[in-house]
């Protein structure tokens, strides 16, 4: 009797499957264009805010990873950390701790596969609960950034490295999404954010500490995104993400190091003085500290130029690059991935788009995907029977 339920269970698998569109991808060409785009313009070196969107906290009774921690204290290890904008991104489950303060921004971590192929939600309305828990195509992972841009300010690719769940080469063709983690506790994934960027997607970096266990020092306030925004209102935070006026930053931090140590670290992070764009081709930048390198990085992740022991750089376009973005190193090993500044037609560069649906073969795909699943359906009845008949017989 158990076979049925079981049966069942993976017919429903099966359904959700065949049912998901099939699309037509065309990998993407690279930035291109008169003009520059600037994703710090307006930007004011007064105005940083330190944020963290992927934390867990105790949720669905205890069964998920995070279930030691409460958010009071989340709250109050980050705020210690100088944290301005505190998300807790429970799985499936968006953390209403704090929702009538102006900084609150609504967020959740989507996916319950096996791979992880996970997406941390920003400004989020509802939970999306369809996955494709087993594996999931080219297709289904874009039929999913469909399904969640309906509902949410920016979507965010999650640690794409971990568990290989999605590819370098995957970033080609997926569209509909707003930015990457490429830093994460458990994996970076700069291949994957430089392999998007070659093919023309504009997509912004995201740091967090994706943290299951805040009493573990060496798991909060290693990575963080730093915000460019006039306040820390929802809608100012927002709009600066969008925009690309953010980078992702991988901080200083000592394995084992206790908290009270991490706290007076955290008061000393260098800070990005100025960014800017001069005679329409010129980055320039200014920090607060010296760094020990600024790097500049273009095409398919290729290192264009160096400049050591200086608080200012600056690098200019060339007629080949496509797109450049800089890395600040600094002599305690905190790192600065700034947004990427890249060509194109028009006032921005496109940031969201869709394949279009394959219509033949996604109906090709459910004729033959329910014509199977009655074949064997009818056979898993008429041999499931035959025990049963034939003891009757007797």
């Amino acid at each position: 009797m158990l076979l049925w339920p079981i049966g069942l269970i993976l017919i429903i698998v099966a359904i959700n499957y065949i049912t998901s569109p099939i699309y037509k991808f065309k990998e993407g060409i690279p930035f291109s264009g008169a003009t520059i785009y600037n994703p710090y313009a307006g930007m004011e070196g007064k105005n940083w805010r330190k944020a963290n969107f992927q934390i867990q906290s105790y949720a669905w009774k205890g069964i998920t990873s995070g279930r030691g921690n409460s958010n009071g204290e989340i709250y109050s290890r980050y705020k210690s950390l100088g944290y301005d904008i505190i998300a807790t991104s429970d799985y499936q489950k968006i953390n209403r701790y704090k929702e009538n303060e102006p900084w609150y921004i609504p967020v959740y971590e989507h996916g319950y596969g096996i791979r992880k192929h996970h997406q941390v939600l920003i400004g989020s309305n509802k939970v999306l609960w369809k996955d494709f828990p087993i594996f999931q195509t080219l297709s289904n992972k874009q039929h999913i950034l469909n399904l969640l841009r309906e509902e949410n300010e920016l979507v965010i690719i999650a640690h794409p490295k971990l568990r290989d769940a999605y590819s370098p080469d995957n970033m080609k063709y997926l569209g509909n999404y707003d930015g990457i983690e490429v830093l994460n506790n458990y994996c970076t994934s700069f291949e994957y954010w430089d392999a998007a960027l070659s093919t023309g997607h504009y997509v912004t970096i995201i740091g967090n500490d994706d943290a299951h266990d805040i009493y573990n020092p060496n798991e909060i306030g290693r990575n963080c995104t730093f915000i460019n925004a006039s306040s820390t209102d929802r809608k100012d935070i927002l709009n600066a993400l969008k925009s690309g006026n953010s980078f992702g930053a991988s901080l200083s931090w000592s394995h084992g190091e206790p908290f009270d140590p991490k706290i007076e670290r955290s008061k000393k992070i260098p800070r990005i003085k100025n960014i800017d764009l001069l005679k329409g081709d010129t980055i320039s930048i200014s920090t607060s500290t010296k760094a020990r390198e600024f790097r500049f990085i273009g095409q398919n992740g290729k290192l264009l130029k160096k400049t050591k022991e200086t608080k200012s750089a600056s690098y200019v376009f060339k007629p080949g690059d496509t797109y450049v973005r800089t890395e600040i190193e600094f002599k305690d090993n905190t790192v600065f991935y700034l947004n990427a500044f890249c060509r194109m037609n028009g006032e921005s560069p496109k940031r969201t788009f869709s394949p279009e649906i394959d219509i033949y073969r996604t109906w090709l795909l459910r004729v033959l995907g329910f014509a199977s699943l009655l074949f064997i359906a009818f056979n898993f009845y008429h041999f499931s029977l035959k025990p049963r008949n034939k003891k009757g017989n007797n």
